[in-house]
């Protein structure tokens, strides 16, 4: 794991803790302000804790567990009182715990001996974040996709791709259907995934967009590597959306066809969501990869050809 992610990381870890701690301060202060019989009891409890703390220090073998058992059972009677009293003022029962974003390590990052999810988690948005932040993902929209530049037939096939990448966006999912974008150079496929990735990273889920021969090539660079690092093939595993942009234009190699398969069928068979764009028709696509990639896209994903005139080439026509 790269050190910067690591420490990045551990410091937003650092601030969730921190900032559950001095919520459940104000809570316990209000509290106790509120409620006079609370505070007694929280007093008792913190007394409680005290004395078996010296107990469990200065005591030796079995002589110590009837009064560890005995304070304890107590402690556990004066916090259902505490909570009783809480619901009858109208509070949550749990109104004086502490609320931490993750209650499987309390926002520490480790789940015994091992990292908890919520840290791998953190940790895959922030690579997949840094690796995005130069793929231009502010420079396209919705609202700047032109169907001026489309017509008869095409306007028609258009307007429904439009339609339909601007619903699967507004209704993403860590669910969602997979899209294969297929069709000429030029026609706006990396422009609409683009705008799919903008508006499901606002709703706040992980995206990694790059185009296929850079991930690939980053892929084969760990998977070669004296330790043998697996971060990027993880990363793209796991993130919530997959875009992988220009696929074919790849180096043929055995390593590359086998992993595109491994991407494709892990990622379905995880049930996450990626969208392909290629200028590769399904003939193309089926010549050039294993005959099980056409056999899965066909299959799981929504299918959408780009038909029309190079839009690039006519923008510079009419500048």
């Amino acid at each position: 794991m790269d050190s910067e992610v690591f420490d990045k990381a551990q410091a937003i870890l650092t601030l969730r803790r921190k900032k559950a701690e001095t919520e459940n301060e104000e809570r316990i202060r209000e509290i106790n302000e509120m409620i006079p019989q609370i505070r007694e009891i929280n007093e008792v409890i913190f007394n409680t804790g005290k004395e078996l703390i010296a107990i469990i220090s200065n005591g030796k073998g079995k002589d110590i567990s009837d009064k560890v058992e005995q304070l304890k059972q107590y402690n556990l009677g004066a916090q259902a009182m505490s909570r009783k009293i809480l619901a009858e003022y109208g509070y949550p029962e749990d109104y004086l715990d502490m609320h931490y974003t993750c209650p499987k390590c309390c926002d520490r990052g480790y789940n015994g001996s091992k990292f908890c999810d919520c840290f791998k988690t953190i940790c895959g948005k922030l690579a997949a974040d840094d690796l995005n932040k130069n793929s231009q993902l502010s420079l396209s929209s919705f609202d700047s996709f032109s169907l001026t530049y489309y017509s008869g037939e095409n306007y028609s096939a258009m307007k429904k791709i439009l339609e339909y990448t601007m619903q699967y966006a507004a209704t993403f999912t860590p669910d969602s259907k997979s899209i294969l974008m297929f069709g000429q150079t030029g026609l706006g496929k990396t422009h609409l995934s683009l705008a799919i990735a903008n508006k499901v990273l606002e709703k706040g889920y992980g995206v990694i967009y790059d185009s296929a021969i850079n991930i690939l090539r980053s892929i084969e660079k760990e998977h070669f590597s004296h330790d043998h690092s697996s971060e990027m093939i993880d990363l793209v595993m796991d993130t919530d959306l997959l875009i992988l942009d220009d696929l074919g234009t790849e180096y043929e190699t055995p390593f590359y066809n086998a992993t595109i398969y491994n991407i494709i069928n892990t990622r379905l068979n995880r049930r996450k969501p990626s969208i392909i764009s290629t200028n590769l028709d399904f003939s193309g696509i089926s010549r050039r990869y294993d005959k099980r990639v056409m056999s899965r896209i066909i299959s799981e994903y929504s299918c959408l050809e780009f038909k029309g005139e190079d839009v690039r080439l006519q923008k510079r026509k009419n500048a």
